[in-house]
């Protein structure tokens, strides 16, 4: 009886049911997921279930930690800060553009728990690079709210164009529709480089963009200080 009910904890695991939940956003979205549904994926009882879960929310909230979870273990091998807010940045872009479900979720409850994964990994990187004080959370603040828009923003127009002929088509007639709304100058140049840019270039130089206003303050209170100090002993 003990090896039954060691192997039936196995296969109930909740690392089982995350894996399931995920499944089943990905092929029916947030409507079709229910307490049912993973039941029936996993031909198993409510009971099993409701052991690990207290129900849709927490599935959702559980199948985007185990999403976010798998990003934040990738860019752990990142000794350089930048370059693993960079890695970090750049998996949650595309882990929202492979499960746009995602982007919907870390948006609801700042406390859950892939969204305190988030803040963590970038918060750590950032401290490592100099930042302190109040300028830590402002900064912190900017580039999440930065990555998790822009990934979003991102996941919610492939979804309008799932491939790369309808998306290029999009592209097109948005920059034509851009122009045509406004004739300013500065706003048909930028219209006309609409359908070549790159999404994932883009959205990595916005965050470098962040970096660099991010650590250039605290350099510079750094430099100010041992000019400060030069002058005294001079």
């Amino acid at each position: 009886m003990r090896i039954m009910t060691t192997r039936r904890s196995d296969a109930l695991s909740r690392e089982r049911i995350v894996e399931a939940t995920i499944q089943i956003l990905d092929t029916a979205g947030e409507d079709g997921l229910t307490v049912r549904a993973v039941t029936a994926h996993l031909a198993t009882g409510r009971g099993a279930i409701y052991h690990h879960v207290a129900g849709k929310d927490d599935l959702l909230a559980a199948a985007a930690d185990g999403v976010i979870g798998r990003v934040m273990a990738a860019a752990a091998d990142d000794e350089d800060p930048k370059q693993a807010i960079r890695t970090l940045a750049l998996g949650i872009f595309d882990a929202i553009d492979a499960h746009p479900w995602v982007g919907a979720q870390l948006s609801r409850e700042p406390l859950q728990p892939a969204v305190l994964r988030i803040w963590t990994g970038v918060g750590v990187r950032l401290v490592r690079l100099g930042v302190r004080g109040a300028a830590l959370p402002d900064a912190g603040s900017a580039l999440v709210n930065y990555i998790l828009g822009a990934a979003a923003q991102h996941a919610a127009g492939a979804r309008r164009a799932p491939d790369a002929t309808s998306r290029q088509a999009y592209l097109d007639r948005l920059a034509a529709q851009w122009a045509e709304l406004d004739t300013d100058p500065l706003v048909r140049e930028a219209a006309s480089l609409i359908s070549e840019h790159d999404d994932r270039e883009q959205f990595l130089a916005g965050v470098d963009i962040f970096l660099a206003g991010s650590v250039a303050p605290h350099d510079r209170q750094v430099s100010d200080k041992t000019g400060s100090q030069t002058g005294v002993i001079g």
